[in-house]
C-alpha cells in the first residue's frame, strides 16, 4: 500500500466560524493522509470538529460564514479547497460520497427512498427504468434490507431511526465511489446491524478497494474497522497512530481517558415497594397496508402486538431489540402520540380513553427525549425559548424571570454553560444538541421520561457524564425511566428491568441481572454476543 501515492492528503486544515464579530476556531491545523483501501477513524468527543473536518473534504460547510483561512485538501492531486464547484459537484457522491449523522435531516421527507436512491445513481450513472430499481433494490438489500423491493415506496417518516440509516448508506453506496466518508455511520444501530454494516463496510472495500474514513465515537468500532486513527479535541489532532499501536499504548492523557471511558456501574439502588407509576396491559398498536388506487386494505403490520409491563417509582425500565422492533412505536403509544389498543394507567388513572384538555396535566408528568435530536429541536426558537416552551404552557414560573431562572437551573443540571440559551440548535454538535433536549424534559420536573436512544449520538465520554447525571436526576427525584436503546452496555449500567422486543413482541423480560448474565431466548444471546463481541475488538 506504501508504494501508492495517498487519494487524499489533507495538509494544516484549518476552519473558522464567523458570527458578527466573534469568529470559532472550529479546526486548527489538522493534517493526515488516505491511501487506497485504508480507513482511517476521526475520533473525539462531540464538538471537537471532526465532522467538520470531514465536511470540509467536499465543501459542505455554511460558506462564507465558514472559511479555511489556511490549508490544502488534494484529491488525486487536485486541490479541493475553495474549489469551483463544478469540480465539487462532479465529485460528490460520485467519487467521494458521505454517509451523514443525523439520517432524518438528510432525508427530504416529501420523496420516497426510492427516488432519493435513484437520485445519485440518475445523475452520476445515467441509469434509468428498470435497469435503475434494480440497482435500488440491489442497494437496498446490501445495506440490510431483506424486503428491498417492498421498502422502494416508503417515506423516511416510515422507518425506524436505524432503517433510515441503512437508507443513507445505500445512497451512500450508489457509485462505487473511492472514498467513502462515514460520520457515525453505526451510532442509530442496533449491536446485531453495527456488526452487519462493519462487515459490509469491510467486505465492499475488499470488493471495490474503495477507501473509508470513519467519524465514530464508538471506539469499539474504530477497533474492528481502522487500521489507523486520528484523535482530536478542541479542533486539534492530539494523537495519531496504527490502531493496535494506539489503543495499545496511548500517549496523549485525553485518549487515555477516551479508551477508558466504557459505560459501567449499575442502577440506581432501590427497595421494590415504591409506588406503581405506570401499568400496561394488552398494549397494541397495528398499522394498515393499503395498495390501489383505491387504498384497500390487504393486511396489517403490527408493529406492538400484546404488550403488557409495569414501571414503578425511581425505577428504569430497559427496552432493547433490533432496529423495527416495535420499542419506539411503543414509546409513542405510552404518550398517546400513537393510537393503541389496551390498557394504559399512570398515577393510577387509565389515560387512554381521556380527551386531550383531560390528559393536558398528565403530560407535563411524561416527558420524552427523542432519538433524533436535531429533528425535535425547532431551528426558529433560541435554547431558551425551546426548554421555557413547555414551561408557559403548564404555566410553570409567574413570570418570564422565573421562567428563564428555571432554563439556566435545567442548563446547568446537564452540563451546560446557561449562556448558551441565546443561541440555536444549528450552532451545536449532535452530543450538544441531544443535551439540551435532556434539559427540556427536566424543566417540568416530571415523574416519567421516556428516552429514546438518548446517549446514541454522544461519544463514550460523555455517555458517562450523561448516564451519571440521569442516576443523580433519577436518586434525587425518584424519578422514573423508560430507556430504549441499542446499546446493551448502556441498558446494562441504569436498568431495573428489562423488555427484549422483536418484530412487535416481547420474547423476554427479566431484571438486568437475568437477562444480561443468564439470557434465556435464543434470540436475546444473539444481542448479547454480538454486543460483546464488539466490546471484545
Amino acid at each position: 500500500m506504501s508504494r501508492h501515492p495517498p487519494l487524499l492528503i489533507v495538509d494544516n486544515l484549518h476552519v473558522n466560524f464567523h458570527s458578527g464579530k466573534h469568529i470559532v476556531h472550529a479546526v486548527q491545523g489538522v493534517s493526515f493522509e488516505l491511501k487506497k483501501a485504508q480507513t482511517l477513524a476521526i475520533v473525539g468527543e462531540s464538538g471537537s470538529g471532526k465532522s467538520v473536518t470531514a465536511l470540509s473534504v467536499l465543501g459542505l460547510l455554511p460558506y462564507p460564514r465558514a472559511s479555511h483561512p489556511q490549508g490544502s485538501i488534494q484529491f488525486h492531486g487536485q486541490e479541493l479547497l475553495n474549489a469551483p464547484t463544478d469540480i465539487l459537484r462532479s465529485i460528490r457522491g460520485n467519487r467521494i460520497s458521505m454517509i451523514f449523522q443525523e439520517p432524518l435531516t438528510s432525508l427530504n421527507p416529501l420523496h420516497t427512498i426510492d427516488r432519493q436512491i435513484g437520485e445519485t445513481l440518475s445523475l452520476h450513472k445515467g441509469l434509468y427504468g428498470e435497469a435503475l430499481t434494480h440497482r435500488v433494490i440491489e442497494l437496498l438489500e446490501m445495506a440490510g434490507f431483506p424486503d428491498g423491493r417492498d421498502r422502494l415506496k416508503s417515506y423516511p417518516h416510515q422507518l425506524s431511526g436505524g432503517q433510515r440509516q441503512r437508507v443513507m448508506i445505500a445512497m451512500a453506496l450508489a457509485c462505487d465511489p473511492e472514498i467513502l466518508i462515514a460520520d457515525e455511520p453505526t451510532t442509530a444501530l442496533d449491536v446485531t446491524i453495527q456488526a452487519q454494516i462493519i462487515e459490509l463496510l469491510k467486505e465492499l472495500q475488499g470488493r471495490l478497494k474503495m477507501s473509508l474514513i470513519l467519524i465514530t465515537h464508538d471506539l469499539h468500532v474504530v477497533q474492528k474497522i481502522a487500521q489507523d486513527v486520528v484523535v482530536m479535541k478542541d479542533g486539534l489532532k492530539v494523537e495519531e497512530n496504527a490502531t493496535q499501536e494506539l489503543f495499545s499504548h496511548p500517549q496523549d492523557p485525553y485518549t487515555k481517558r477516551l479508551i477508558d471511558s466504557d459505560p459501567q456501574g449499575h442502577a440506581v439502588p432501590v427497595k421494590g415497594d415504591e409506588e406503581l407509576l405506570l401499568t400496561g396491559e394488552n398494549i397494541k398498536v397495528y398499522f394498515d397496508i393499503r395498495r390501489g388506487i383505491f387504498k384497500k386494505k390487504i393486511g396489517e403490520i403490527k408493529a406492538v402486538d400484546d404488550i403488557s409491563f409495569s414501571l414503578r417509582s425511581g425505577h428504569t425500565l430497559g427496552i432493547v431489540g433490533e432496529s423495527g422492533s416495535g420499542k419506539t412505536t411503543l414509546a409513542m403509544a405510552l404518550l398517546r402520540l400513537e393510537k393503541c389498543q389496551g390498557r394504559i394507567e399512570f398515577l393510577g388513572t387509565e389515560i387512554q380513553d381521556l380527551s386531550n384538555k383531560e390528559f393536558r396535566p398528565y403530560r407535563r408528568e411524561m416527558q420524552i427525549v427523542f432519538q433524533d435530536p436535531f429533528g425535535s429541536l425547532s431551528p426558529r426558537m433560541s435554547i431558551g425559548q425551546i426548554i421555557a416552551e413547555g414551561l408557559e404552557i403548564h404555566k410553570i414560573g409567574k413570570t418570564p424571570q422565573a421562567r428563564e431562572h428555571l432554563v439556566i437551573e435545567a442548563l446547568r443540571e446537564v452540563g451546560l454553560d446557561p449562556d448558551i440559551r441565546h443561541r440555536y440548535p444549528h450552532e451545536f454538535s449532535g452530543g450538544q444538541r441531544q443535551r439540551i433536549a435532556i434539559a427540556r424534559a427536566l424543566a417540568l420536573k416530571p415523574r416519567l421520561i421516556i428516552l429514546d436512544e438518548p446517549t446514541s449520538a454522544l461519544d463514550r465520554s460523555v455517555q458517562l457524564d450523561v448516564l451519571t447525571l440521569l442516576k443523580n436526576i433519577q436518586k434525587k427525584n425518584n424519578l422514573a425511566y423508560i430507556f430504549i436503546s441499542h446499546d446493551l452496555a448502556v441498558v446494562k449500567s441504569i436498568s431495573h428491568q428489562v423488555l427484549v422486543m422483536r418484530q412487535g413482541k416481547v420474547v423476554e423480560r427479566g431484571t438486568a441481572k437475568d437477562i444480561f448474565e443468564h439470557p434465556q431466548e435464543v434470540y436475546t444471546q444473539k444481542l448479547i454476543k454480538a454486543a460483546f463481541e464488539l466490546e471484545a475488538a
